[in-house]
């Protein structure tokens, strides 16, 4: 039974009315209001600063690190330690599940305690967060009895080091390292004895250290430590009680810490004014499928409520288990009697949170119908505040881990340390949570727990096979170190708005991929030779009439519905060039000229017929690859007989390419020869047969290039090229010369493997070398040796070969979605038997705080004027280049809000290419114009979903009538010299003036006719005159021939 004393009762009263008063008014009370967390919309990532908020933290942000005493300080047995309950755990055979290793040395953090706070002073950190170990100050768990001094005067070495340094220390009671003395003599934390016995440990530890300590935490996670060590096993002491277990040792564990509390609060409070709390552990769910019904939102806080509010409701609600813990074990789970309430109740100083991969691993237990498990550190922030009423919060452990074998250059924790620190700023600076700290977990790698030496946490490296244990910085902690150094994240100067305008000539498209072919007209009347009638038998039906048929006529262009439909669309975007592809299997079924499908390519006409009609320019791609078996888009017997490994492909492409310039060679401007040729050399799985493919691909487009160029160019004028998959690579870890070189490799192996035979570089003499990169050369011959083949894979291009490629671009075409962040992938002899890497020898990842699509996209935009700088200063300026595609997936069916961002922060980073970087960008095509099916990368929906116009249309268009971002916002008025307007007018009204000239010739034949008939009728009156006087003078009747009067 706890001796409580009659101050309590006062307060007791108090809650009590405040407690009523909360149930009479809930809307006035400002505890319990976390299931709002999930009926709030989510923060929008695409909005300004929501996905990732460049700004600062609040002055005097106390910036931490920190470690537990088991895990790092080693010495055992040494200077008088007792033995803890996790030394008995590791040294037995308790768990099956522990890691063989043992924690007797560790870090060895008690002899080298020193280069500890060395590490701190590094990281530039105003904070410690370190634990006491209980065995070591009393091995018998007594704190009545007389102290381990070797023990005292270690850590008080060690917390007056750290005040020199200016570095403040936050202590741990108890991190999980309880005296085995107390689990053999009474069960451990099953018992309520230990409540008592942790209170006079506690207030030793007030008495002899708090007069140099600020801030208290009386234990670390006591939801591990009952559903780990008392419920499941898995940590010490190893004991499978089930929920019966764990929740009584959760019960004395609260009223534990709530006594340790009290104690301080009563007898220390006065004079050292310090603060204390206990660090509690959490998980965060989402609604099943994002959807916040209501039923959906109270499983959320069941879960979370199953493990951070087990503990946080007694001490910062209402003093009680949550109602859901209640109905989940019923009588199993403990009581706090109404005294015991109001005695727990707010017995913590600042709310201290533990978020890392313990909790969440827990987590996934609590995961119950579609739930999602995410590491959201905001939202928990943000439920916190909601849930009881703002406090305080210190963040004692964010962090990840990292395998063993990764060694110092953990790149992965960057940017997962990235992510947390960011979430932690914007629940500051957005959501108005009162963080005022952050301690990075841990300072050293050390034993963690079940995993034992498997995993890593640390910040600072170090290799436990080595007895000095030396502490050396991970990339994590140089980048932990500029965080704290720049007391946040630098606002980024390149994300600024510029303004400007696009020049008048600037293609403004809209790329597709193979235009599908709709052969059917859409009137029967030119199919059907049938002569109707109508209402014949009065029922008002149309019936053929027996015997009679017409001639049908072949369909004209303007015939096909698909057509006018599909280009009505295009005209409607306000773009000005209309990016497609040929169907090279449908022209050429057999992949020559024995079978030529002329209405295929009569369709193809038409569209490029109604395209001029309507004044828009076509690019057309004579071979896009559909990256997919059997045929790649290659007729058939072409990819039977090898495909792009075999030389007879680059001949077949050769005449299929002849065919198409004479067939519609004079209504295209811009021929690409061959789209993404380095994103189809990926179907091959090997290194032979992607250089081959490749090779082949490159002497194709080359061929086709010449071909045109000798025998069309002169009298057609088009500019060919083709088009590469270009996205940006930046280095995963910025503080690795390793990973920038493989950003580079991987660029080289994109970029340069196709550019470089073609265009030679801007570093060499001019188009005087025709190959492949030397650097790109020397890896390979490398990577080759290393793995143990007998040689390069890379063929070698003739002279004639180089002859024919040198210079055959008229214009850069670049298809640009995404950044890649780009490590090196680590070449040996056994994982190339176990799968053969990437030839360009790097690993692709991604930035989890950049804003990415529902198909894993990321949005980077200043990602294009990085691949734009690159290929220019490569290559030079002298081409033109044009971003030839560029979209992304939105979901949204018609408000497509993430496509909106996407086109006004990619063209804002392409006019800043242009204006302040001097790029020669003359275009920039968006992918794509319609859906397939669902809503993906169209500007208009499918047509299943009536071909709606998204909202992204009106951006574009707008950004296009304004011809980029002006100052002024107005249109942007172009004059180009038409060659003939009236010409223009005539053809555009063609049909029109043909009906005239018709009308016309109609009324002359009509007027010929009434002047040959009058004439007519004229000569006949003259005629029968004659014939009467013949007449008269035969009767003899005189004729008065009367002489011509004189004048």
């Amino acid at each position: 039974m706890l001796n409580y004393s009659s101050a309590p009762t006062l307060q007791y009263l108090l809650l009590s009315l405040l407690l009523l008063a909360c149930g009479w008014n809930k809307a006035a009370c400002s505890l319990g209001d976390g299931r709002r967390i999930w009926q709030q919309p989510k923060p929008d990532p695409i909005t300004k600063d929501q996905s990732f908020l460049h700004d600062t933290f609040p002055s005097g942000f106390l910036w931490g690190s920190g470690t537990s005493a088991f895990q790092t300080e080693g010495a055992w047995d040494q200077e008088g330690k007792g033995p803890s309950i996790w030394d008995h755990f590791t040294h037995s055979t308790v768990s099956n599940k522990l890691a063989t290793e043992t924690a007797d040395v560790a870090s060895d953090s008690y002899t080298r305690w020193d280069k500890d706070v060395e590490a701190l002073e590094y990281l530039g950190v105003r904070s410690y967060y370190l634990s006491l170990s209980w065995p070591r100050l009393f091995p018998d768990g007594n704190a009545k009895g007389r102290p381990n001094t070797a023990a005292v005067e270690h850590y008080s070495r060690l917390i007056e080091r750290l005040l020199e340094k200016r570095i403040e220390p936050i202590v741990t009671l108890h991190h999980w390292d309880l005296p085995q003395v107390l689990q053999e003599r009474y069960g451990g934390w099953k018992n309520d004895t230990l409540v008592g016995l942790f209170e006079e440990y506690a207030a030793f530890c007030f008495n002899t250290f708090g007069s140099r300590v600020r801030y208290w935490l009386t234990m670390h996670n006591p939801y591990l430590v009952a559903v780990q060590g008392y419920g499941t096993g898995v940590h010490a002491p190893g004991e499978t009680g089930g929920s019966a277990g764990f929740l009584i040792v959760a019960h004395n564990l609260i009223r534990a810490h709530a006594k340790a509390w009290h104690t301080y609060n009563t007898h220390f409070r006065p004079a050292q004014k310090g603060k204390v709390s206990i660090v509690l552990g959490s998980h965060w769910v989402e609604p099943q499928r994002g959807q916040a019904t209501a039923a959906n939102v109270e499983l959320c806080q069941q879960s979370i409520e199953a493990a951070l509010g087990w503990f946080a409701n007694p001490i910062f609600g209402d003093g009680d288990y949550p109602v859901s813990l209640k109905m989940k074990h019923g009588a199993l789970l403990p009581t706090f009697s109404p005294e015991e309430k109001l005695w727990v109740r707010t017995t913590a100083d600042f709310f201290a949170l533990s978020f890392g991969p313990n909790n969440l691993r827990l987590g996934r237990g609590l995961v119950q119908y579609g739930q999602t498990l995410t590491p959201d550190l905001r939202r928990v922030l943000g439920w916190i505040k909601l849930e009881y009423g703002d406090p305080k919060v210190l963040v004692t452990e964010g962090g990840w881990f990292s395998e063993a074998s990764v060694g110092k250059e953990d790149t992965v924790a960057i940017y997962l340390m990235k992510r947390f620190i960011n979430q932690v700023l914007q629940a500051i600076k957005f959501d108005g949570v009162q963080v005022f700290g952050y301690s990075a977990w841990s300072l050293v790698d050390g034993f963690e727990w079940n995993y034992g030496f498997t995993v890593r946490r640390g910040l600072f490296y170090i290799d436990f096979s080595q007895p000095n244990r030396t502490r050396t910085p991970k990339t994590s902690a140089q980048y932990y170190r500029r965080v704290v150094t720049d007391n946040g994240f630098r606002s980024d100067e390149t994300s600024r708005v510029i303004k400007g305008r696009f020049p008048c000539e600037f293609h403004w498209g809209i790329a597709d991929s193979t235009l599908q072919v709709h052969f059917y007209p859409f009137s029967p009347q030119f199919t059907d030779n049938h002569v109707y009638s109508w209402n014949l038998t009065g029922d008002g039906s149309l019936r053929p009439v027996p015997g009679v048929k017409m001639q049908t006529r072949r369909a004209q262009c303007t015939d096909y519905l698909a057509i006018r439909g599909h280009l009505r669309l295009f005209a409607s975007t306000g773009a000005s060039h209309y990016r497609f592809a040929l169907n090279w299997s449908l022209i050429l079924p057999q992949g020559d000229l024995s079978n030529v499908n002329t209405e295929a390519l009569r369709y193809y006409r038409c569209v490029l017929y109604e395209l001029k009609k309507l004044n828009l320019e076509a690019v057309v791609i004579l071979y896009y690859p559909t990256h997919r078996a059997p045929h790649l888009g290659l007729p058939g017997p072409l990819q039977a007989s090898g495909g792009w490994l075999n030389y007879s492909t680059v001949e077949a492409f050769q005449e299929y390419a002849a065919l198409c310039y004479q067939q519609l060679g004079s209504w295209v401007p811009y021929w690409i020869t061959v789209n993404e040729p380095n994103r189809l050399i990926d179907v091959y799985s090997t290194w032979k047969e992607k250089h081959r493919a490749a090779h082949n691909l490159l002497l194709a487009h080359a061929k086709a290039f010449r071909l045109y160029e000798k025998e069309h160019s002169g009298q057609q004028r088009a500019l060919v090229s083709l088009a590469l998959h270009a996205d940006w690579a930046k280095p995963a870890n910025p503080f690795l010369d390793s990973h920038t070189a493989a950003a580079q490799r991987f660029l080289l192996f994109e970029l340069g493997r196709f550019l470089d035979p073609l265009l030679g570089t801007r570093y060499e003499e001019k188009h005087n070398k025709v190959d492949y990169p030397e650097e790109m050369k020397a890896y390979l011959e490398e990577s080759a040796r290393v793995i143990g083949l007998p040689g390069s894979p890379l063929p070698g291009f003739t002279e004639t070969e180089r002859e024919e490629l040198r210079g055959t671009l008229s214009f850069i075409a670049l298809n640009h979605f995404t950044t890649r962040l780009v490590s090196p992938y680590l070449h040996t002899q056994g994982n190339f038997q176990q799968k053969q890497p990437p030839d360009h020898g790097c690993v692709i990842l991604s930035d989890p705080t950049w804003p990415s699509s529902s198909l894993g996209q990321a949005l980077v935009p200043k990602g294009l004027r990085k691949i734009l700088n690159w290929v220019s200063q490569r290559y030079g300026r002298a081409l033109p280049i044009i971003v030839a595609a560029s979209g992304v997936d939105d979901q949204a069916p018609v408000e497509d809000k993430l496509r909106q961002h996407f086109l006004r922060s990619y063209l804002q980073e392409a006019l800043k290419a242009r204006q302040l970087d001097g790029v020669n960008l003359q275009g920039f095509y968006v992918w794509k114009l319609q859906d397939r099916h669902a809503p993906q990368f169209g500007l208009f929906t499918s047509t299943h979903h009536q071909s709606k116009a998204k909202a992204s249309i009106a951006v574009y268009r707008e950004i296009i009538t304004r011809g980029g971002f002006p100052e002024d916002n107005t249109t942007q008025t172009c004059r180009f010299s038409a060659p003939c307007s009236v010409c223009a007018w005539m053809f555009k009204n063609k049909a029109m003036l043909f009906f005239a000239g018709c009308l016309l010739i109609t009324a002359l034949m009509l007027a010929a006719l009434v002047i040959f008939v009058v004439i007519t009728r004229r000569n006949q009156t003259r005629v029968r005159g004659r014939g009467a006087n013949r007449r008269r003078r035969r009767e003899g009747v005189p004729v008065c021939s009367c002489p011509p009067v004189k004048c």
